[in-house]
């Protein structure tokens, strides 16, 4: 994200082979996620913030929507508490509330 780095600084963290490295940059610049440079022997890589905000507004409604779907979940799991606990409150003397 700092910048542009080599396939050999990217793969640094990793406990993988160069080929294997070299194989997923393929993959995300076929994608439109990074581009390649060439600077003699040098190929830096790129990350393109443009395709990344497509995806992550994409996944953003699909993060809303399944937080529409668990909140009625709990809601729907609380109702059918509900009656065990007004039954609590009624032996409790606390009635309705």
């Amino acid at each position: 994200m700092s910048g542009e780095a080599s396939v050999t600084e990217l793969a640094e963290p990793f406990q993988t082979r160069l080929s294997t490295i070299s194989r997923h940059l393929k993959v995300l610049e076929r994608a439109g996620l990074i581009t390649h440079g060439r600077a003699a022997q040098w190929r830096p890589c790129r990350i393109q913030g443009g395709p990344l905000k497509v995806v992550a507004d994409w996944v953003e409604n699909y993060r809303m929507a399944w937080e529409r779907k668990l909140d009625r979940l709990h809601d729907h799991l609380l109702d059918l508490q509900a009656p065990e606990w007004k039954l609590k409150e009624k032996k409790q003397g606390r009635g309705n509330r």
